[in-house]
C-alpha cells in the first residue's frame, strides 16, 4: 500500500493562494517531550560583516539522539570551524506556549512581538570558552508553507515554519574565551517531527538567497523508494518585507556533480530552479565551507552496520555559491546577483 503524502498548501494546487499570517505561538514547542521517537529544535544562523559565520541550535529533543541540549558552531574568515555540543536533561526545558521564549539551563531565546510582524528576537548561547550573544531585528515578515506541516500517512508528520527569514543581526561572540562585537545578517527557522525522516528521506537540498530586492528561502526534500521517490518542493519569495510567493510548485534542475572523497559521495555544483517562464534562480558552487560523512556520529557497532549491511553513505554538504535571480514582479523584470550560503544532507 503506497503511503499518501499530504503537503497542507491553501491551493489551489500546490502552491499558498491564501498566504497563512504568520503568528508568535507558530514558534513554540509542538511534540509531546515524553512520547518517544519525535524531536524538535530552533535553528539560528548568522553571516557577520567581519567574516565570520555563526550556528546556534536550541534542541528540545535531537533528531538523532532524542536529548535535550544546545549547540554551538562557528567558521572563521579562513573557513575553520569550530562546533561544539552540550546536552541537558529533558527536565531543564522551559518553553512558553504563546512565543518563543525558550531556556535550556542559562541558554535562553526571547521573542519580541510588540512589532507583530516584524519582531525581535535575542539569543543567548554561553558555554564555557564559547558563545552568542545576538539580537535579530527581522526584515521580512514570518512565514511557513501552507498551515507548516507535511503529513507522512500513517508514518508521521514533519512541520517547519521561519520566524525570521531574514533579519539586521548584532551583538556578540565568544571564540576561546574571547568576545568579538558582530554585526550582519541572519535568519531563523523551527523544526519538528514525530518520526525518524533517515527512514523515508533520500537526500534534501535548503538554503536562502538575500539579494537587495528579494529574499528566497527553498527547500527541496527528495522522498526514497518507500515513498515512490516523491519529491517535496517548498519555496518562498518575499520582496522587501512581505512575502509575495508561497509555493510548491517548482522545477529543480542538477547539474554538474562533482565526488567529494571524505563524504564519498556526489554533490551537484550547479542548482537552476524554474518558477516560471520569467522566473527563475540559480546557484553556481564556489566553494564547500563544510564536507562530512555523517557515519562519525553513530557508535562503532552501528556505523558498521549502515556501512557495510545498509550500504549508507550519509553525508552534509555546506556551500558557499553565487546567485543570480530572474524575476518579473508588478510588470519589471528584476536581475539580481550575489553570493550566499546553502546545504545539502545525503542520507543515501
Amino acid at each position: 500500500m503506497t503511503t499518501k503524502i499530504i503537503e497542507a498548501w491553501s491551493g489551489p494546487g500546490k502552491k499558498d493562494g491564501k498566504i497563512y499570517k504568520f503568528k508568535p505561538e507558530y514558534d513554540t514547542l509542538h511534540i509531546d517531550m515524553k512520547k518517544r521517537g519525535n524531536s524538535e529544535w530552533w535553528y539560528f544562523d548568522t553571516r557577520f560583516n567581519n567574516g565570520y559565520m555563526a550556528v546556534g541550535f536550541f534542541r528540545a529533543k535531537h533528531e538523532r539522539t532524542g536529548k535535550t541540549g544546545v549547540e554551538i558552531t562557528f567558521y572563521d574568515p579562513q573557513g575553520k570551524k569550530i562546533q561544539k555540543i552540550y546536552n541537558y536533561k529533558h527536565s531543564d526545558l522551559i518553553v512558553s506556549k504563546e512565543k518563543a521564549d525558550v531556556k535550556i539551563g542559562n541558554n535562553y531565546i526571547k521573542a519580541n512581538y510588540t512589532n507583530e510582524s516584524l519582531p525581535t528576537y535575542e539569543i543567548y548561547l554561553e558555554e564555557g570558552q564559547y558563545g552568542i550573544h545576538l539580537v535579530y531585528k527581522a526584515n521580512v515578515e514570518g512565514w511557513m508553507p501552507g498551515k507548516g506541516y507535511t503529513e507522512f500517512g500513517m508514518i508521521g508528520h514533519f512541520g517547519w515554519c521561519v520566524a525570521i527569514p531574514r533579519a539586521q543581526v548584532e551583538g556578540t561572540i565568544k571564540i576561546d574565551g574571547k568576545e568579538i562585537h558582530v554585526k550582519g545578517t541572519g535568519y531563523h527557522d523551527h523544526n519538528w517531527l514525530n518520526f525518524n525522516m533517515v527512514r523515508v528521506v533520500e537526500y534534501w537540498h535548503w538554503g536562502r538567497i538575500f539579494s537587495e530586492d528579494f529574499t528566497i528561502i527553498y527547500a527541496y526534500i527528495k522522498c526514497n523508494k518507500k515513498l515512490d521517490n516523491y519529491p517535496i518542493r517548498v519555496l518562498m519569495v518575499a520582496k522587501g518585507e512581505k512575502v509575495i510567493l508561497s509555493t510548491g510548485e517548482f522545477e529543480l534542475k542538477e547539474n554538474n556533480f562533482k565526488y567529494h572523497k571524505k563524504v564519498n559521495n556526489k554533490y551537484p555544483s550547479k542548482l537552476v530552479f524554474n518558477i516560471s517562464e520569467q522566473n527563475k534562480f540559480s546557484l553556481n558552487v564556489q566553494k564547500l565551507v563544510d564536507a562530512d560523512n555523517l557515519l562519525f556520529e553513530l557508535n562503532p557497532i552501528i556505523r558498521f552496520f549502515v556501512k557495510n549491511l545498509l550500504k549508507l553513505r550519509p553525508g552534509y554538504f555546506r556551500f558557499n555559491s553565487e546567485f543570480q535571480i530572474d524575476y518579473l514582479y508588478e510588470e519589471k523584470q528584476f536581475i539580481e546577483k550575489g553570493n550566499t550560503l546553502h546545504e545539502m544532507v545525503i542520507v543515501k
